[in-house]
C-alpha cells in the first residue's frame, strides 16, 4: 500500500451512482468491450479483467469504478483511477462510456466526482491520457481543469498525456 488514503469505493452524483466491480458486472461490461469494434470478449475473459481491477484495487487503494444512473438503475460504463501509465502516487483519471449516453455529461459528472475522491487520498496531481482524436474526452477533461502536459506517439497513434494538480 502507500502512504495515501484509500480512496472512496462508493460514489454518488445528482445522477449516477459508482461502487466496486461484481461479477455480475459482466455481461454489461462485455458489451461495453464489444462497441470498441475489436471484437467481443469471452465473458471468461471479462470476469479475469474485473478480478484482475479488483486485485489491484486492493493492491493499490484506488479503483475504476462501474457507473450506474441512479433512476434507470443500467450500467454505462465506468470511471476512476488506475495506475495506467502512470504511478500509484500520480495515477491516471479514466473512463468509459457507452456511445448512447455520450453528449449528456455524465463522463464529466462521474470524473468529477473521482477527483473529489482523489483529493481525499491526498494525492497532489493525476493524469490522463487520451487519443488526440477524441476530442469529446479532451473537451471533458479540459472542464476538469486538466492541462495538455505532452505528446507521445504509440501503435494506436498519438496521444495526448494531460495533468492535473490537486486539489
Amino acid at each position: 500500500m502507500t502512504g495515501y488514503e484509500t480512496m472512496a469505493f462508493h460514489l454518488e452524483t445528482e445522477r449516477l451512482t459508482m461502487r466496486p466491480w461484481a461479477e455480475s458486472d459482466a455481461d454489461e461490461l462485455r458489451d461495453l468491450h464489444t462497441e470498441r469494434g475489436k471484437g467481443t470478449p469471452t465473458v471468461e475473459h471479462v470476469r479475469a479483467i474485473i478480478a484482475k481491477q479488483l486485485t489491484a484495487t486492493a493492491t493499490t487503494g484506488i479503483a475504476l469504478l462501474p457507473i450506474r444512473r441512479r433512476v434507470e438503475g443500467d450500467f454505462i460504463g465506468y470511471c476512476g483511477l488506475i495506475v495506467g501509465r502512470c504511478t500509484v502516487e500520480e495515477p491516471e483519471i479514466a473512463y468509459e462510456l457507452f456511445q448512447r449516453v455520450h453528449g449528456r455529461g455524465y463522463a464529466t459528472e462521474a470524473a468529477r466526482a473521482v477527483l473529489d475522491a482523489a483529493v481525499a487520498t491526498g494525492r497532489k496531481r493525476l493524469w490522463s491520457t487520451v487519443g488526440s482524436w477524441n476530442t469529446p474526452s479532451l473537451r471533458v477533461l479540459e472542464k476538469l481543469g486538466f492541462e495538455r502536459d505532452h505528446l507521445s506517439t504509440e501503435e494506436n497513434g498519438e496521444v495526448v498525456w494531460l495533468t492535473r494538480s490537486l486539489p
